[in-house]
C-alpha cells in the first residue's frame, strides 16, 4: 500500500508563488515529501516525461477532438486537421514547450495509496472541471477550449502521476537515487501503526 508519486509544479504554479501552498495540501494529508528540487529541463528531459507512443497521441488528439465537438467547432479549421494522432503530436509539442519554458519544482510525496490520493488532492486534469477545493479548483480556471484556441497547453499548474507504473517510471526519470530519502514522520506513528 505505500507508494511514491511524482508531482510537478509546473511553470505556471511556481511564477504565480503557488509551491508553498501546494506542497502543504499534501503534507497536511499526511504524505511524506522525500524528494524535491527545483529544475529547468530542456525539451529533450521533457520529451521522456510526455509519451510520443501513438496510442497516447491517439488518446490525447480523442480528447481534443471531443472538446471541439463540445463547442461545435471545426478541428480542421483550427488546426489544420482532424487526425487524433497527429493532434496528440500537436498537443505533445505545446506541453513539451510550456513545461521547458521556465523552472519546475520536481516533488516525490510518499505514503499509503498515494497515487490515488494525491491525483484527488491535484483534482482532475482540466481546471475548469476540477472539484472545488482541489489544487486545481482552487487556483487554476483553464480551459482545452481556450488552450486549443491559443493552440497551447493546458496550464493546470501540476503534473501528478496517473499510476504506480508512471510513478515508478518518473521517479526515476525525475530523480537519481541518491536524491531521495528515508526518514519517519512524527505523525506516521499514529496514522499507520
Amino acid at each position: 500500500m505505500n507508494e511514491q508519486s511524482v508531482v510537478l509544479v509546473k511553470p505556471d504554479g511556481v511564477k504565480r508563488g503557488l509551491v508553498g501552498k501546494i506542497i502543504s495540501r499534501f503534507e497536511e494529508a499526511g504524505l511524506k515529501l522525500v524528494a524535491m528540487k527545483m529544475i529547468w529541463v530542456d525539451e529533450d528531459h521533457v520529451g521522456k516525461h510526455y509519451s510520443d507512443d501513438p496510442a497516447n497521441l491517439k488518446v490525447m488528439g480523442d480528447k481534443t477532438l471531443e472538446t471541439y465537438a463540445k463547442y461545435g467547432k471545426d478541428a480542421n479549421e483550427t488546426l489544420g486537421t482532424d487526425d487524433p494522432e497527429k493532434i496528440g503530436a500537436m498537443i505533445r509539442k505545446w506541453n513539451m514547450e510550456f513545461l521547458s519554458s521556465g523552472p519546475v519544482l520536481a516533488i516525490i510525496l510518499e505514503g499509503v495509496h498515494a497515487v490515488s490520493t494525491v491525483r484527488k488532492i491535484v483534482g482532475s486534469t482540466l481546471p475548469y472541471s476540477a472539484e472545488p477545493g482541489s489544487i486545481r479548483g482552487t487556483y487554476s480556471i483553464d480551459s482545452p477550449a481556450l488552450a486549443n484556441e491559443k493552440m497551447r497547453s493546458v496550464r493546470n499548474l501540476i503534473h501528478a502521476s496517473g499510476n504506480v507504473e508512471e510513478a515508478e517510471f518518473e521517479v526515476k526519470l525525475w530523480f537519481h537515487e541518491n536524491e531521495i530519502y528515508a526518514y519517519k514522520r512524527v505523525d506516521e506513528e499514529v496514522m499507520f501503526d
